[in-house]
């Protein structure tokens, strides 16, 4: 494995990601912010926050798997918040928790949510990117 995730001591424990990533991998992938698109482009979980994240977790491990690459080689997800609000957390985890449950995965690399007025369209209400570190 070439991340290593940790809580290291002095640093909170956050059950939803880790807060540092050890990458001992020799090529990096970067995947774009990734929008609640279907493979066709077509719109996904239209005004349901939800839906939203989970199909933005989807398509990041679309783009993983095209890379060669899985969730367990992800060094960091940045995340792009429509209108954030603590309220809405548990809406995001459970959208995380679906999306990783469809994946077999349990996603945890450090995670950086950022809350903005807008994305590039209305109907987007979140957008995920990723950074992840492979062999070879």
């Amino acid at each position: 494995m070439t991340i290593n995730l940790v809580n290291p001591d002095g640093l909170p424990t956050v059950d939803l990601y880790r807060q540092v990533s050890v990458a001992t991998g020799s090529k990096l992938v970067f995947i774009a912010g990734q929008v609640a698109r279907d493979a066709d482009g077509g719109r996904v979980g239209e005004g349901d926050f939800t839906a939203q994240v989970e199909q933005c977790y989807l398509n990041i491990g679309t783009a993983l798997e095209a890379a060669g690459a899985t969730f367990d080689d992800v060094a960091k997800l940045t995340a792009y918040l429509v209108d954030w609000t603590p309220e809405k957390f548990p809406l995001f985890e459970e959208g995380v928790a679906r999306a990783a449950a469809k994946l077999g995965t349990t996603p945890l690399p450090p995670f950086t949510g950022i809350g903005v007025a807008a994305l590039a369209e209305p109907d987007m209400l979140v957008e995920v990117e990723a950074t992840a570190v492979i062999d070879g």
